[in-house]
């Protein structure tokens, strides 16, 4: 993990130290345009061609945002920091750049956690009802409709339902946006509760809806793969009913696959996720993500690329040590 993270952390400084564009540059737009204007074309820091900006204001630039040492020094300054989580200060929002992570990370949060939990609670079941009914009408009619589903972008569907469920041409059902009513302080706990919920439906649809066909046809899959093996056709022959066979015997090797996901929760809100925050004006880390490239807020970036990084191998982690609890066949050792 330690090799990954160096590797991932050094190649996206060097990118994004290389690419046209800098804080500097956008500070000296805002000093000469009061802001209005866009990232400049030039990738050497602290060019300029305004003679009404002076090289020493220039300079003092270049020295605060840490521009006057060369790039592997600052990387390796930013590296020492690191190891007290520290990642600087958000040029664009002037505070630490953790505190403006964490002002972000709850929403994308709780709809990644609300997300991976309904679609395996849905996804699991469904699978396995589908390899039970291998064939049937049931199978057949759920196969067209999550194939259907697996068809339509998130950010698309997420559109279809603002115009159909959510005051637009049809229905007036569900809220549009945000994360909860303007009256949401005066609620008591379990208000609180149902008005969330009521805003988080339509979003929660948008972001289940690219994982919810992979994980139901990898589940029924694996089921109808493990009830061919032999130790099934023995478990028959003993005379079980093909309810315990399905359940108690074939389904918990089945599940070896489905693990794989299960560590995704640690990263799902960060992919993905831009769209469809952007259509429900929902201010996560994935419209944060966006806004710090445009901004060229390398702190951001950094900073954003290191907890990404990070929880998608503790995500990986997760994942292996899920595969001892399931199959016990399995040892790392």
């Amino acid at each position: 993990m330690l090799p990954t993270l160096f590797g991932v952390t050094l190649i996206v400084f060097v990118i994004i130290n290389l690419a046209p564009g800098s804080p500097v540059e956008r500070k000296l737009q805002e000093m000469q345009f009061g802001g209005t204007g866009s990232s400049g074309s030039e990738s050497s820091v602290g060019s300029s061609n305004d003679s009404a900006v002076s090289q020493e204001v220039i300079d003092a630039l270049n020295k605060q945002y840490g521009f006057d040492k060369p790039m592997h020094i600052r990387y390796w300054i930013w590296l020492k920091n690191l190891a007290s989580f520290d990642f600087g200060e958000s040029f664009t929002y002037e505070e630490p750049v953790t505190d403006v992570i964490m002002s972000k990370f709850p929403v994308s949060l709780q709809f990644g956690l609300i997300s991976l939990f309904l679609s395996y609670l849905i996804c699991i079941p469904l699978g396995v009802l589908k390899a039970i009914y291998n064939g049937s009408k049931f199978d057949n009619a759920s196969s067209l409709l999550i194939m259907g589903m697996y068809s339509i972008p998130g950010f698309m569907l997420g559109i279809l339902l603002i115009v159909f469920f959510a005051g637009g041409q049809f229905f007036d059902w569900f809220p549009a946006g945000e994360l909860y009513s303007d009256e949401y302080m005066d609620l008591n706990f379990f208000g609180k509760v149902a008005d969330r919920a009521h805003h988080f439906v339509l979003p929660c649809i948008s972001y289940m809806i690219g994982q919810f066909t992979v994980l139901t046809m990898l589940q029924k899959n694996s089921l109808l793969e493990e009830i061919k093996k032999d130790y099934i056709r023995t478990a028959r022959a003993k005379g079980l009913s093909e309810k315990v066979v399905f359940l108690k015997h074939a389904l918990r090797n089945a599940l070896i696959p489905i693990v794989t996901g299960i560590g995704s929760f640690l990263s799902v809100f960060f992919a993905g996720s831009l769209l469809i925050e952007t259509i429900f004006n929902l201010d996560g880390m994935g419209l944060l993500g966006f806004q710090s490239v445009l901004e060229r807020d390398y702190n951001v970036i950094m900073g954003l690329t290191f907890v990404q990084s990070l929880l998608m191998l503790l995500g990986n982690l997760l994942s292996d040590l899920a595969y001892v609890v399931v199959d016990p066949r399995i040892d790392f050792k």
